[in-house]
């Protein structure tokens, strides 16, 4: 049986591809950018998909071995206003939490802007460790891996702190 993916503020499905090359089923998708879910459902037409993070849970997502999501970093960015978690864009960091949360995965992947370490990692952090998970992250460039921009990207990946 293929381990399972599923993706929150999924995009043109970057995480998606990537865990499906190395054998994941993706599961489900959520992503309201209209443009986004077009290019999703040409890749992946039988993915159930979902519009909105606010809207989605145990209720309606089913449990997965790895959830992925970029969240929304307007708020976190150098180039924002810099409210961190608190504005409104990133702080549907909280939504990504509350699935992470009731789901219960094996591992979450996180990726957001390097600002981050300014502007709320200690509370991603330990808002996952509230609800039993540890996490480790790092700090990568697309530079880092051959590619040409330099951009820097927090990747957090966070696991359960005791028996699954």
């Amino acid at each position: 049986m293929k381990p399972t993916v599923g993706s929150l503020f999924a995009g043109i499905g970057g995480f998606d591809l990537g865990f499906q090359r190395e054998g994941y089923e993706v599961r489900w998708q959520v992503e309201n950018d209209s443009y986004c879910k077009k290019v999703l459902a040409k890749h992946w037409p039988y993915v159930r998909r979902h519009h909105d993070v606010r809207d989605c849970g145990l209720h309606n997502l089913e449990p997965v071995d790895v959830i992925t999501g970029g969240f929304p970093c307007q708020n976190i960015s150098s180039a924002g206003n810099m409210e961190g978690l608190d504005g409104e864009r990133s702080a549907l960091w909280w939504q990504m939490h509350r699935i992470i949360g009731e789901l219960r995965p094996r591992f979450a992947v996180v990726e957001n802007v390097a600002n981050l370490f300014h502007t709320g990692i200690e509370r991603v952090c330990g808002s996952l460790a509230e609800i039993g998970y540890d996490a480790e992250w790092h700090i990568i460039s697309a530079a880092d891996v051959g590619a040409p921009p330099l951009k820097k990207r927090v990747w957090i990946v966070a696991y359960p702190d005791g028996p699954h």
